[in-house]
C-alpha cells in the first residue's frame, strides 16, 4: 500500500530527526513512521532499492540504518528535503510508491 497522501493531516508529528519531521506512529524496530514533510518517505514500507537517491538530481537523500526492521535494514532518508527541486523523479520511480513530494 503507498504512502497515504494525507499523511499531514492524519498523523501526528512526533519529533525531529537532524531537523526532519517525524510522523507517528513510531514503536521500533517494527513501525519507524514517516520521515519529512515536503519530502517524505514513509519508512514502514520503504524496501531500500535506493532508486530515490540514484535518480535525485540535488542529491537530498542519504542512507539510514534501521536494524530489526521487517521490509529492510537501511531506509532512504530526505536530509535536504529543503533543497528539493519538485521534479518527481523520487516519486515516480519508487518501486514500493513509499515517497510523496508536496509542494510547499
Amino acid at each position: 500500500m503507498p504512502i497515504d497522501p494525507d499523511f499531514q493531516s492524519k498523523r501526528e508529528k512526533v519529533g525531529e530527526e537532524e531537523g526532519v519531521a517525524v510522523w507517528g506512529p513510531v514503536d521500533p524496530p517494527e513501525k519507524l513512521g514517516i520521515r519529512g514533510t515536503n519530502v517524505a518517505v514513509d519508512w514502514d514500507i520503504c524496501e531500500g532499492h535506493g532508486i530515490c537517491i540514484e535518480v535525485c538530481p540535488v542529491q537530498l537523500y542519504e542512507w539510514r540504518e534501521t536494524p530489526g526492521h521487517p521490509k529492510s535494514e537501511k531506509k532512504a532518508f530526505p536530509a535536504r528535503e529543503d533543497e528539493c527541486i519538485q521534479c518527481l523523479a523520487c516519486e515516480t520511480q519508487c518501486p514500493v510508491q513509499a515517497i510523496k513530494i508536496t509542494i510547499p
